[in-house]
């Protein structure tokens, strides 16, 4: 058991749309991932997906539903099978929290899709973290 301090987390890696495993709970697993720009239009058929917002400002595009804007502190979750993109004109840091082996492109697949996740390894004093694969 041990914690996780978000900032030191996204502070671990600048990559964008490239997700960082921090926690699997259960069957599900909570990532941290810095945005920016719009993502591929995909959808979940089997499962819901939550957006969390840390810092920033993330609009959730849905297809055939009015869009939904979020800023730090609010979250959103898209139910399974709407087909969404999320798209921030600049940087943002979100949280996502899916099931577990939840692939980030969906059913849509692509040169965007990540193939494995890698994880935030909390840092000896429990604050900090750091990559691994």
């Amino acid at each position: 058991m041990e914690k996780i301090t978000l900032d030191a987390g996204f502070d671990s890696f600048d990559e964008q749309w490239a997700p960082r495993l921090a926690a699997t709970p259960n069957d599900h697993e909570v990532k941290l991932a810095r945005i920016e720009g719009a993502f591929v239009w995909h959808s979940h058929p089997d499962s819901d997906e939550l957006f969390l917002v840390h810092e920033g400002t993330v609009t959730v595009e849905l297809r055939g539903h009015d869009d939904v804007t979020l800023s730090a502190g609010e979250l959103f979750v898209v139910p399974a099978g709407v087909e969404h993109r999320p798209v921030a004109d600049e940087e943002a840091k979100i949280l996502l929290f899916e099931a577990e082996d939840t692939r980030n492109t969906g059913d849509t697949g692509g040169e965007r899709t990540q193939t494995g996740t890698p994880t935030l390894a909390v840092g000896a004093e429990g604050g900090g973290a750091s990559d691994t694969e």
